[in-house]
């Protein structure tokens, strides 16, 4: 991904080293809807419940050492490439997050435009080890989110790192997925999803809820793919091979792929993300369009 060509976004809140995340304990506000599937804040979702997972299973440590955040390991990023990004590198990794973010700005203004309506940009909070969000308190194991409450995408950078290195869906057009798809769910809060469904929750048996929310991975999943579509048709910061990053990455965090690694069988009334096969499809649904009109998982009779 040719990233370093795109200009930086303004609406980057680096909260690194201020020491100002950890007091409070869990707080209140409105529970976030996260790639976890809409576990309450506090608790351990999305990217970071499958990478704790999933690198406890392939390297074989103990996963507290990373929601302590004592995890090290090895890189093999050289400097200069704008396919990779160094190793250690804080300020690297700001300007690719940053870099990522203001894409995503140009891509739903223009398309928010089309439809006579404002786009309010988020702010990505830059974090270190844990935050208090409006939507409570999240340590870095958590992974990135996205709250409701407050419209910002939250990362810690050492651990977007960590799945680079670490997760088997290596490039940095796997870690700007990451990024799209909580922009995804900032568009979901922007169109009025996040509040229907969360009034939706309240009436619904876990199970039901389970299914709202694979839907509502899925479109976030599909929203990045229209966000890639507009990045490789508008501009010049595709490579070869980078959505095949994305797409390997979608698979790699489906429901059940991870649930054949810790527990051996896949049960898919307990889905909250959606399959590898599902999270794929909706990603190139969005690729190959670049409408959001066809990210509408919740009137589609299968997804």
């Amino acid at each position: 991904m040719r990233w370093r060509m795109g200009r930086q976004s303004q609406n980057v809140d680096d909260r690194r080293g201020s020491g100002g995340g950890f007091g409070g304990g869990l707080g209140g506000g409105m529970p976030r809807i996260p790639m976890g599937g809409g576990r309450r804040a506090g608790g351990i979702g999305g990217f970071g419940l499958i990478v704790v997972i999933i690198l406890a299973l392939i390297f074989g440590f103990d996963p507290s050492a990373l929601l302590q955040g004592n995890l090290g390991g090895g890189s093999s990023y050289q400097p200069g490439d704008d396919s990779m990004i160094q190793s250690g590198s804080d300020d690297e990794l700001k300007q690719f997050s940053s870099a990522v973010l203001a894409s995503t700005e140009d891509v739903w203004n223009g398309i928010f435009q089309q439809s006579e309506r404002d786009y309010r940009e988020p702010t990505l909070v830059l974090f270190s080890g844990a935050v208090q969000s409006a939507c409570g308190f999240a340590q870095a194991a958590v992974g990135p989110f996205y709250c409701p409450g407050d419209s910002k995408l939250y990362i810690d950078l050492d651990f977007l790192q960590q799945l680079t290195r670490q997760l088997n869906a290596p490039g940095d057009f796997a870690q700007a997925y990451v990024i799209a798809h909580e922009v995804g769910h900032h568009v979901q809060n922007e169109l009025g999803v996040m509040q229907e469904t969360q009034a939706m929750r309240e009436r619904m048996s876990e199970a039901e809820w389970n299914g709202v929310s694979v839907r509502i991975e899925l479109q976030a999943d599909c929203y990045a793919g229209v966000w890639a579509h507009h990045v490789s048709s508008d501009t010049n910061m595709i490579e070869p091979g980078d959505i095949e990053e994305a797409i390997n990455a979608a698979s790699a965090v489906g429901d059940d792929a991870i649930q054949r690694k810790t527990q051996g069988q896949v049960v898919p009334e307990s889905f909250t993300h959606g399959s590898s096969q599902q999270r794929m499809k909706w990603f190139n649904n969005g690729f190959k369009s670049g409408d959001p009109g066809d990210c509408d998982t919740f009137s589609a009779a299968s997804f």
